[in-house]
């Protein structure tokens, strides 16, 4: 029964203070027995060990199982005194894989654990989706050795029965409240109503009747396509549930009754009170019967479900806990906000409590005591707030409103029938606002643009909004997770606004492509450079058309999440059959498989980073082949529409069945990286692996990760995909061995040069050069200087640009062009306006085109760029911390080009004066090109066209 009070433990500690403590040791990678220290003895508390065992410590063990058989032996030794003492019933009641492993532990002999694959069996099996077998009227789990041990040991209870739910809609139909999704139990098919029931259940205070929804179950073949588990069939375990508000009512006017009581008998006034009641799902499929918490909102109108008054000052809610928890409250308005006043100094809030005299008390402001007026009105109490704006301009977060009357529990204010306020006071605004729950938030901030509709104009999506914000040129700005950003304009007209986006053809360097898969949030960068959110208007989400517009092979939708957030989401549109785990499961285990046994065709995949880019070596060798008038059939693997190659080539959008059959049935893959992991070279079949250029840093197996004892599963994959190549490109006699030695290759290598690099020395580098800075927008005779900084393994997430722009600007003047282009798996660069980020352009080739001076540490760019004869400045802030953590196959300072710098002055300084720099370093510079770039004569297309397809 539950109590408030936390469990102790014997020794006087809280259950989830020890269960914290281990987690945290865990989490840091703590060596098994200062762990197993902090455990302790097994048997003094069961729920400790029950929870210990299903989480942090179970999962410590299964690492352990992976990581070799001395981690296994001190496994071994560690955990089996604790198991000695651990009650049975927790292992009996422990989910099925650990139940299985703590049998093993202590039932098998050492030699067998240690040096044999039992415990990694077990481990590797429960990694993969759940199988589940019946037997009469029980239900087993599908892992090694069912044979040789008690059929008890895989039955599944109550922690293995936990359901997978997701809410797809809550709205009000009728005066009913109806809720919408999906549950089922991973690896038990539902394929269709037979034996197949559900029932949501609201379950309050344990002494309150619980209520139970009329359910029925629906077809829902999404929570097929968007399961994790290959082979299941889960359509039919939509369900379909709807609540009478009054059966919440009755029991809601018991519960205030008795509770009234009670605080009369302390002597207190009766309060009204919030009832909470948790939503479950209480199902039986096929002989298996689970209840579990419904969990899970759809991105959208179900994150953010309406309220219904049911009578004056009574609400019944639907919301949301932290963690994704659906909840249904019924909830008195205690304190309601009735105006909102604004001067120079002051904010004033005017409140009413309703049935309440009351004459004293305070009101809260997040955390903040603030004074209040309380003077008895009518019906109730006027309650009064005044808030000094300076401050209030001061906070950086919206703050919820609180009133405590002397005597009552506090009172959360409602925004009621009172519309928000945004007050602006010079460059920022004050708001009052209702939040999901309609609760008030205060706050403070930038002036924010605030979108009050959104609409499709056939492919373009408009938006309307307010933001009186100083006059002047603003823009939009969606930016995905990834760094990928759009810039686009603003058309003003006093307050308003209106921004057209057409999702479907970004403009990107003057290429139109479709925003790819993914969310793009919006924000507005201020003149100050402050980045500004845009927000939806809360009045607008009522009636905000979230569905989804099909454009040019993706699906788009504007969508406001986290309750008014406004965000664009994209995806690719897919055939059903090719959605989700179970249909990647069956294009690579069934449908791949089927099409390696048909026979080869004469036909060409390029592929460049996944697909994501039509660039790099391939691009050069498809190019040739094309000039060539080779019109054998040529294929490009593309992600997300991220471009159309030019020419005959036939598109395939990666991941597609198309993609599988290509790789399976073409003679020629040319790549510039790994390939899918389910490919596998067959016979007959030539992969031409071109690489991403020669490596300055330590690659593949020189990596310190690489070597650790056992091998990172990234080991296994690329000894499996290196085995696979059949030409590996390399640019120079000195890179062949570090290439050689870096991916245990022992295949043909062709020192070819790399034909990324011929456009470099090309006669018509002149003209190539002028379009690419049309399509920059470069200004002729300026001079341009690139940096190109490479990635941080240890600092991924810096987007700080280290080279001081303002200062290279400052210094250099306006007939210099500054361009920055940040590594694909850096953080994106916060670039500003007195430079061009550059990071997304698709090709460096043709930046490298255009770049009079280049600026890097160790990226390989510096080979490339060396075809040039053009200055290179070396900026090695880092270069000991570097060399360290990464390692470098060169000795920087000794063979640089150009100058290695450690600090940006010292860069800036040097680009001032990059005449004088780069004749002292001519010498220098001439025995580098010859020693990494000898063969980059741009002939080395050619001569790779001519060894592998002539």
């Amino acid at each position: 029964m539950a109590t408030g009070v936390k469990a102790q433990s014997p020794g006087g500690e809280a259950v989830p203070d020890r269960l914290k403590a281990v987690q945290d040791l865990c989490d840091r990678g703590e060596a098994l027995d200062a762990i197993m220290r902090v455990v302790g003895p097994g048997g003094r508390d069961s729920a400790f060990d029950s929870e210990a065992l299903s989480g942090p410590l179970g999962a410590r063990m299964d690492l352990a199982v992976k990581r070799g058989a001395a981690r296994r032996r001190e496994l071994l030794t560690l955990l089996r005194p604790y198991l000695a003492s651990v009650d049975p019933g927790v292992k009996r009641e422990l989910p099925v894989a650990r139940r299985l492993i703590c049998h093993l532990i202590e039932s098998r002999p050492d030699e067998e654990l240690v040096d044999g694959e039992t415990l990694t069996k077990v481990v590797a099996a429960a990694a993969e989706p759940s199988k589940r077998i019946r037997k009469g009227l029980r239900w087993y789990a599908d892992l090694p050795f069912r044979d040789e041990l008690p059929a008890e040991l895989y039955r599944l209870r109550r922690a293995d029965m936990v359901p997978v739910t997701h809410i797809d809609d809550i709205v009000w139909v009728g005066g009913k409240l109806r809720i919408t999704g999906f549950a089922y139990l991973a690896g038990l098919s539902v394929r269709s109503r037979r034996f197949n029931r559900a029932t949501v259940v609201l379950r309050g205070p344990r002494w309150l009747p619980p209520v139970r929804l009329r359910t029925r179950r629906v077809l829902a073949p999404e929570a097929t396509h968007g399961a994790r588990e290959p082979g299941c069939n889960y359509d039919w375990s939509g369900f379909s549930a709807e609540l009478n508000p009054w059966a919440l009512r009755w029991r809601g006017a018991v519960r205030a009754v008795v509770h009234a009581a009670r605080r009369r008998l302390r002597s207190r006034p009766a309060v009204r009170d919030t009832t909470t009641w948790r939503a479950e799902i209480v199902f039986w499929s096929r002989g298996a019967r689970a209840t579990g918490l419904l969990r899970g909102a759809s991105v959208g109108r179900s994150e953010r479900p309406a309220g219904r008054k049911l009578r004056p000052g009574w609400w019944a809610r639907p919301v949301w806990t932290s963690d994704r928890a659906l909840q249904v409250v019924l909830q008195p308005n205690r304190a309601e906000l009735t105006g909102v006043t604004v001067d120079e100094d002051r904010l004033g809030l005017q409140i009413f409590l309703p049935d309440r005299a009351v004459t004293k008390g305070h009101a809260r402001l997040g955390g903040h005591r603030i004074a209040a007026e309380f003077t008895p009105s009518g019906k109730g109490t006027e309650v009064l707030i005044s808030l000094a704006v300076p401050a209030l301009l001061q906070e950086k977060d919206g703050r919820r409103l609180w009133v405590e009357p002397k005597g009552d529990p506090a009172a959360s204010v409602m925004l009621g029938d009172l519309a928000d306020t945004r007050t602006t006071v010079a460059d920022r605004e004050i708001t009052v606002l209702g939040d999901r729950r309609d609760r008030v938030v205060v706050s403070a901030h930038r002036i924010r643009p605030v979108i009050v509709s959104a609409g499709w104009e056939g492919s373009t999506l408009v938006l309307k909004g307010d933001y009186p914000d100083a006059p002047g040129p603003r823009s939009l700005t969606l930016r995905h997770r990834s760094g990928l950003s759009y810039v686009i304009p603003m058309e003003r007209s006093g307050e308003d606004f209106t921004v057209r986006i057409s999702p479907a053809a970004m403009d990107r360097f003057g290429e139109a492509v479709p925003l790819s898969s993914g969310t793009w949030n919006m924000t507005v960068r201020h003149p100050s450079g402050e980045i500004v959110p845009a927000r939806m208007d809360h009045a607008c989400l009522e009636t905000l058309d979230e569905e989804p517009r099909v454009l040019g092979g993706h699906a788009f939708r504007m969508i406001s999440t986290r309750f008014d957030v406004p965000v664009v989401m994209s995806e690719e549109e897919r055939p059903a059959d090719e959605k989700g785990v179970a249909g990647t499961h069956v294009l690579r285990r069934v449908f791949y498989p089927a099409q390696r046994t048909e026979p080869l065709g004469d036909a060409t995949v390029y592929v460049v980073n996944d697909g994501r880019l039509y660039a790099d070596s391939v691009r050069a060798i498809y190019e040739e082949r094309l000039r060539r008038g080779d019109d054998r059939e040529h294929i490009w693997i593309v992600k997300d529409g991220a471009f159309v190659p030019p020419g005959p080539a036939t598109v395939v959008r990666a991941g597609s069945r198309e993609h599988h059959a290509a790789l399976a049935r073409s003679r020629y893959i040319v790549t510039n990286a790994f390939l899918p992991v389910w490919f596998r070279s067959r016979e007959g079949q030539v992969v031409v692996q071109t690489w991403n250029g020669t490596p300055a840093k330590h690659v593949g197996n020189d990596q310190a990760h690489m070597n650790r004892d056992p091998r990172p599963p990234i080991w296994h994959r690329q000894a499996t995909e290196v085995r696979g190549w059949d030409v590996l490109l390399s640019q120079s006699p000195w890179a062949t061995p570090v290439l050689r030695q870096a991916f245990g290759y022992q295949g043909e290598v062709l020192e070819s040069g790399l034909p990324r690099n011929d456009v470099l020395t090309s006669p018509d580098r002149d003209e190539l050069a002028a379009a690419v800075r049309a399509r920059l927008g470069l200004a002729e005779g300026k001079r341009v200087i690139l940096y190109a900084p490479t990635w941080r393994d240890y600092d991924r997430k810096n987007a700080m640009v280290k080279l001081d722009l303002a200062k290279a600007r400052e210094a250099l003047g306006a007939d210099h062009e500054l361009l920055v282009r940040a590594h694909p798996m850096q953080a994106a660069p916060a670039v500003p306006d007195i430079a061009r980020d550059v990071t997304t352009y698709p090709d460096i080739a043709d930046l490298l085109l255009v770049t009079d001076v280049l600026v890097t540490d160790y990226s390989s760019v510096m080979f490339d760029f060396a075809v040039t004869g053009r200055p290179i400045v070396l900026y090695g802030y880092d270069l000991a911390k570097y060399s360290t953590k990464r390692g470098l196959y060169v000795d920087l300072p000794e063979i640089a080009p150009g100058p290695v710098l450690s600090t940006s002055s010292d860069v800036v300084e040097a680009l001032r004066s990059i005449d004088e720099v780069s004749a002292a370093h001519a010498d220098r510079y001439d025995a580098f090109r010859a020693t990494f770039a000898p063969r980059d004569d741009g002939k080395a297309t050619a001569r790779v066209v001519d060894h592998i397809f002539s």
